[in-house]
């Protein structure tokens, strides 16, 4: 059998990303799943250099919509050109506070989930009345029996969308949709029937979609509070991503470093308490934000120790300049573009030493995350041989989400080549779609790996190498 080589000439840093290298912490190199036979091996240690764009990730842009205003498909593309594809629709109902949300303004909702499908993005979603918290903006959101009836509305819209939407932020409730100032939810809250009056908010998110989407909470005593748990009660390997409502309740901090507890973020001092429990919460459940202001917290020695600590897997690239200015300054900006989220590298591969027709061929890789977090949402996993104009498809059992920050993740699987497979050259790819079926062929939505000359743009697939079939 004849490969194509493509091994790495030398290890490159990128321009736009910094990089940590997992065999630092984790040891030689897995070659798990491997027998004596000799196997043919490649090595991928280049980077590639450009930035990369990959779905679930990174820096996002906000659109606010009024009326029945919508985004533009032009938005969605022009940002995958700098690199981002997430992008926080906020939907202002301040014109349906005292009245039903209009069929124009649901039409227009589903015109930017159509429009976000086109052009390759996915919506991190909130909902909320008023921007403005002067006295005079009162009421600042609307009767707790309105929200109710706001959330049956929009469940319709959010169940068929869910395949362009990352996550769902709790809103509705405060000014910004952000659960403080308010005036039919009480703040601050002292009695559990008032924490249950918000737990409805939620519960009724948590029904509109699909058991595979999150709800994201302003603060983890929200969680705590209104479903009753504690440090011992944190997600596990165990109970991560059943579908149950603990595993889909996430978070989203929008005061991020501004204080000693972001603003009212936390109860506790940090390193305890609520801090100890998004620590862990946060290494299976989505976490997110915006900063809002400038302090000694948001030097960059501090944020790149937080945003580890606590999986950070997107922020707002528009708010606030003056903390991402600071990070430019300081010398920290690229390393958050590039370890926001996942960031998988294949570092290296084992194939069977022959392909015949209708034989079985053995592939072992292994894939780092230098990220601060895995893939949040459901992802398929999947060898693809291309070649004599056919495609032949092999899944592989393994999730992304349980691929973890700073890990080497060992995928070790035997496919049987198919018995009617003419003889000749065939280029065998790795594939990491999306888990909705409208977008698993859809190349914007598949994951690219960092590594040099392996993605497939047209595809969406990262070539692992070229084999002779015999």
């Amino acid at each position: 059998m004849k490969f194509r080589t493509i091994l790495a000439a030398a290890v490159a840093a990128m321009a736009l990303m910094a990089c940590t290298n997992p065999e630092d912490e984790q040891g030689p190199i897995s070659t798990e799943g491997l027998d004596e036979v000799t196997y043919t091996t490649l090595t991928y240690d280049q980077e590639a250099k450009q930035r990369i764009c990959n779905p679930e990730r990174g820096f996002y842009s906000q659109t606010s919509f009024r009326s029945a205003s919508s985004m533009g498909t032009s938005v969605v593309t022009a940002s995958r050109m700098t690199g981002r594809t997430l992008h926080l629709t906020l939907f202002y109902l301040t014109d349906f506070i005292e009245s039903d949300i209009s069929a124009d303004y649901l039409a227009a909702m589903q015109t930017t989930f159509d429009n976000l499908r086109a052009g390759g993005g996915k919506a991190i979603v909130r909902f909320a009345y008023k921007d403005d918290d002067s006295v005079l903006n009162k009421p600042w959101d609307a009767s707790q029996e309105l929200v109710a009836r706001h959330i049956e509305q929009v469940s319709p819209i959010l169940a068929k969308n869910a395949d362009v939407i990352y996550t769902v932020q709790a809103g509705f409730i405060g000014v910004w949709g952000e659960w403080y100032y308010t005036s039919y939810f009480h703040m601050p809250i002292t009695t559990d029937a008032q924490y249950a009056d918000r737990r409805k908010v939620v519960d009724g998110l948590l029904q509109a979609l699909p058991k595979d989407r999150q709800v994201e909470l302003r603060t983890p005593a929200f969680k705590m509070r209104m479903y009753g748990v504690g440090l011992e009660d944190t997600l596990t390997v165990a109970t991560a991503h059943n579908g149950s409502d603990l595993a889909r309740l996430a978070g989203h901090n929008d005061c991020y470093l501004a204080s000693s507890n972001d603003t009212g973020t936390f109860d506790d001092k940090r390193g305890t308490g609520d801090w100890l429990f998004w620590d862990a919460e946060t290494r299976y459940t989505i976490m997110g934000g915006e900063t809002c202001g400038t302090s000694k917290f948001s030097k960059c020695e501090n944020t790149l120790q937080r945003m580890a600590e606590q999986h950070w897997s997107y922020l707002n690239i528009g708010y606030h300049q003056g903390v991402i200015s600071g990070w430019r300054s300081e010398g920290c900006y690229n390393e958050i573009v590039a370890r926001l989220g996942y960031r998988l590298a294949l570092r290296n591969a084992f194939f069977s030493p022959e392909a015949v027709a209708g034989g079985d061929f053995r592939v072992v890789m292994n894939i780092a995350n230098e990220g601060w977090a895995a893939p949040m949402n459901p992802r398929g996993v999947e060898l693809v041989l291309v070649g004599g104009g056919k495609e032949y498809k092999f899944k592989i059992d393994s999730d992304p989400r349980f691929w973890f920050e700073n890990t080497i993740t060992t995928l070790a699987t035997t496919i049987t080549l198919p018995a009617d497979l003419a003889a000749g050259e065939y280029d065998l790819y790795l594939n990491l779609p999306d888990g909705y079926e409208s977008l698993a062929n859809n190349p914007n939505y598949s994951i690219r790996l960092l590594n040099d000359n392996v993605w497939n743009k047209d595809k969406g697939y990262n070539l692992l190498t070229t084999i002779t079939v015999q």
